[in-house]
């Protein structure tokens, strides 16, 4: 199971000289977690591709945090993860001292 990134339209990820770009930490983690999902066969492409889509058109965010909202919105639908286990997390995580990000 493969997944192509868009090269062009909503979806296309943002790149410097062909390679993804990644700000922080946080955003390549998680494009990780989403391909190594996608390719253990939880969920179809194109159905994160659209909510994808849908989170960009809405404006309301920067490429990766449509990307993070995108995909815990797909996790929920599918049943694999529940929206109130990734708010605690979340909130867990923002809880560590500076520093700890990995």
């Amino acid at each position: 199971m493969t997944a192509a990134l868009d090269l062009a339209g909503p979806a296309t990820p943002p790149r410097r000289n062909g390679e993804l770009v990644f700000a922080a930490p946080w955003e390549s983690r998680v494009f990780g977690v989403t391909m190594a999902l996608h390719e253990a066969g939880r969920f179809a492409w194109e159905e994160f591709r659209q909510r994808l889509i849908a989170e960009i058109g809405a404006g309301e965010r920067p490429y990766w945090a449509s990307w993070a909202v995108a995909l815990e919105k797909l996790l929920a639908a599918n049943g694999l993860c529940a929206s109130g286990e990734i708010a605690a997390r979340v909130r867990q995580l923002e809880a560590r001292p500076a520093g700890r990000d990995h």
